[in-house]
């Protein structure tokens, strides 16, 4: 999803060995859905058939259901997380007066029937034999009538009824931007088990995690609509609306009142879609010839904007595929809809009527997802700073890619964010389910904040060159998987030869900070000695710039003992000399320098900014 600012982990060890060893394994979910969609009373109805392989060692005797849509409903869990914390997302309130005072009260609270949103499930049936369901808010409990086995299939059938709830959060109807339907978490979806187990976690506006697999999708619908979303559309020439081959034109008799629009999915662990009667259609080729479909309002603001940002997301796509991998799909589609910018397969719905910037770096952090969530498929829920700093990372370096005037640290306000969340006492553990944290704004900066420095941060650790060839070794070898922490630290471990477990410990299981400081630089005979402490709990190596009052410089590494590594000098113009290296549990070192103390105008700890020292009032040694 877009970060709202401007400006946890489970790495145990049954579950390494299960990401990264042969061992690995994850379930299978084929859907087939025929829906018919009634958009004058915003209300659907629709048959399921998913076919589930159970590729696990465990015998399922029960399976579980997401309904996200009873989420927008009075008294739901979404409505009484909105009651309780303290900064509630401001697109899911309105300002109220209570005995003359200014509040904020949930929408949920005030929906009536006919706004609210619903899943109602009949007829469940496992191979033909009907089960026992039970639903409880946005969970359906499934006690099957017959157990899985390890390595077996069984097929589940279903009819369900939907309404589409007045727009509040990612789905509804009649957005802030007069879209009719952003058909997100929409239809009953299968709670994912993996090797921690059923994740059936309630929805209450945060992240996902879903099963992979396959998905073939009927949609019936009033024929002025115009339809955007996952998948390959498998009968454009019966539709058009902008799909059908160059040069095809298509007629709708006018006692044709729908259009049943096909979709197909392959691979993929989501499907999502948006309608309205007023869309403009564009589509552009992008990288490796991959369609770029772009579906806006009709008006001549918004498409003003919308129609410079093609050229801009071909270079963002192509500097994504370089970055990280190729992207595996033929179509993506940016879509107007929603109510900021949430990823979905092959497709983001993002708002659309701000600046051309704003549109833009919403495009270009969603696309993102792409690559961090919907091929390296991470628990959002556990692991939000996975998919939400990664893509964050890659946006940034994305962004700063196509101004003319590059910035030299593109990340810089990551970093200020990151320092402002320590200082305000609020910091969680990135190891915090993302449904737990105490409020929105630390949620946001550990996720997308905390989570972007994650790999700007390894990039001063272990080296530049290191760090891109660990994206790429990471993409290749979990794509279309469920990597964990533990993944992509013992990918960037295999890339550069450090041991990094004590870099994941500290910087996502913990709130410890890192803090160096410049103690004390004096005359020793004919030699400076410059004194460093350790303030920080979490250790790291050292890099130092000494500048001379001749105009020369020259480096100094200090290796962190526990690494057991030395990083390649990433400035070679600059003469380095490697240090003794330093142990953690030491809070001291001290190295001597050949030199006159005159002869130094300034002394300081990682001039490349990378490392995230939440002091650095010290970190620098200047003669005035």
């Amino acid at each position: 999803m877009r970060k709202i600012l401007l400006l946890t982990f489970f790495s145990l060890g049954f579950g390494a060995v299960q990401a990264q060893g042969s061992g690995y394994w994850q379930q299978q979910a084929d859907y087939k859905m025929d829906v018919a969609v009634d958009a004058k009373n915003f209300q659907f109805k629709g048959t399921q058939q998913l076919v589930y392989t159970n590729n696990s060692s465990d015998t399922l005797k029960k399976v579980y259901y997401h309904l996200f849509l009873n989420a927008f409903q009075p008294g739901s869990e979404m409505d009484a997380r909105l009651h309780s914390i303290k900064d509630p997302d401001g697109r899911m309130v309105k300002k109220i007066k209570v005995d003359g005072k200014e509040s904020k009260q949930s929408r949920i609270e005030t929906l009536k029937p006919n706004e609210i949103g619903f899943l109602k499930i009949a007829n469940f049936k496992q191979d033909g034999a009907t089960a026992k369901t039970n639903i409880v808010g946005t969970i359906m409990e499934v006690t099957l009538e017959k157990p899985i086995l390890p390595n077996s299939k069984s097929t589940f059938t279903l009819n369900f009824d939907g309404q589409i709830p007045v727009q509040i959060r990612r789905t509804g109807r009649n957005s802030t931007e007069a879209i009719e339907l952003s058909m997100s978490q929409w239809y009953p979806k299968l709670a994912e088990f993996d090797f921690e187990g059923w994740h059936a976690d309630p929805y209450i506006a945060r992240e996902f995690h879903g099963v992979w697999g396959n998905f073939d999708v009927k949609i019936t619908i009033d024929k002025e609509y115009t339809i955007g979303g996952t998948g390959y559309l498998q009968n454009p020439n019966e539709i058009g609306h902008g799909y059908q081959d160059t040069g095809v034109t298509v007629s709708h008799p006018k006692k044709m009142k729908t259009l049943t629009w096909h979709f197909i999915a392959p691979n993929v662990h989501d499907f999502a879609w948006a309608a309205d009667k007023n869309y403009a259609h564009d589509i552009v080729k992008g990288p490796h010839d991959v369609d770029l479909h772009f579906l806006y309002k009709n008006d001549p603001k918004t498409a003003e904007k919308w129609k410079k940002l093609p050229a801009y997301m071909v270079k963002v796509m192509d500097f994504f595929n370089q970055k990280v991998g190729l992207y595996p799909y033929k179509q993506y589609s940016f879509i107007q809809g929603g109510d900021g910018g949430m990823e979905y397969a092959m497709c983001t719905l993002m708002l659309g009527s701000g600046t051309l910037e704003g549109i833009l770096g919403t495009a270009t952090h969603e696309l993102g997802h792409s690559w961090f969530q919907h091929v390296l498929a991470s628990n959002e829920s556990k692991h939000p700073w996975m998919d939400e700093g990664f893509t964050t990372y890659v946006e940034d370096m994305a962004m700063n890619e196509l101004v003319v005037e590059k910035a030299a640290n593109p990340f810089e306000g990551n970093y200020r964010a990151y320092y402002n969340l320590v200082n305000s006492g609020k910091e969680q553990p990135q190891s915090t389910h993302g449904d737990r944290y105490n409020e929105n704004r630390p949620y946001s900066t550990a996720s997308y904040v905390k989570g972007s420095i994650f790999l700007s941060q390894l990039e001063y650790v272990i080296g530049k060159e290191n760090v891109n060839a660990t994206l790429k070794r990471y993409y290749n070898d979990f794509k279309f998987k469920h990597p964990t922490p533990n993944d992509i630290k013992r990918t960037a471990e295999r890339v550069s030869g450090a041991e990094l477990d004590w870099y994941l410990t500290d910087w996502t299981q913990t709130t410890n900070t890192i803090d160096y400081g410049i103690k004390s630089v004096d005359m020793d005979g004919k030699s400076v000695n410059i004194k460093l402490e350790r303030i920080g709990l979490m250790p790291m190596p050292i890099d130092i710039l000494v500048e001379y009052a001749d105009g020369t410089s020259e480096s100094f590494y200090i290796p962190l003992r526990m690494m057991h590594f030395v990083k390649e000098n990433q400035s070679p113009q600059i003469k380095r000399t490697v240090l003794g290296d330093w142990a953690w549990a030491m809070s001291n070192y001290e190295f001597r320098i050949a030199k006159d103390k005159n002869s130094i105008k300034k002394i300081t700890i990682d001039p490349s900014g990378l490392m995230a020292d939440v002091k650095q009032a010290d970190n620098v040694y200047e003669v005035k």
